[in-house]
């Protein structure tokens, strides 16, 4: 099993190279510096999540893609051992805990934030919902104009193509989104 940086540095320089782009293209494309792109490839960095999502967007990918282990065995997450990768302006934290399969177009995550600055997510893919189940604390979340306030249980789906949010409004704010693209 590979570090999660290890995976990051492998997907991402064979989507890049899949998507016939070089490093500076794809920096130019996702407004990431060509460095970063750079200490990404190589293992060197630790992205944030706002980091990941404009390299995948920039080559037409879905953020699993980055991240995911990809294997087809049984595969077991215990609560506490998600590999997260954290937000850079928000307390939030995305842990995938499946990734779609070919032709499939689902990811499952683990989303853990605390209050403080609202995790803001520009538009993915067109066409793309997601859907949340809040699991603990409490939260704003859906879209960025009108958000939901949601309780542990409470379910809310929401085009992912539009800008949308999650603001944890408690401590411990814990929730399962799935992200499909139809």
């Amino acid at each position: 099993m590979s570090t999660l940086p290890e995976r990051i540095a492998a997907a991402l320089r064979r989507e890049r190279e899949r998507a016939g782009l070089s490093a500076s293209e794809l920096a130019r494309r996702s407004g990431v510096s060509k460095a970063t792109v750079s200490q990404l490839e190589t293992g060197r960095a630790n992205p944030s999540v706002e980091t990941l999502w404009a390299l995948a967007t920039a080559m037409g990918i879905p953020f699993a893609a980055l991240v995911d282990e990809g294997s087809a065995a049984p595969r077991l997450v215990r609560a506490d051992a998600a590999t997260a990768v954290a937000a850079a302006d928000a307390p939030y934290a995305a842990a995938l805990l499946s990734a779609s399969p070919p032709h499939v177009r689902r990811d499952i995550y683990l989303i853990s934030a605390e209050p403080g600055a609202p995790r803001a997510s520009r538009p993915h893919g067109a066409g793309t919902t997601e859907h949340v189940v809040l699991i603990a604390g409490r939260a704003r979340v859906g879209p960025e104009d009108a958000p939901y306030e949601l309780g542990p249980g409470d379910y809310l789906s929401y085009p992912g193509d539009a800008p949308h949010v999650f603001e944890a409004l408690t401590p411990g704010t814990r929730a399962v989104l799935v992200s499909e693209l139809r």
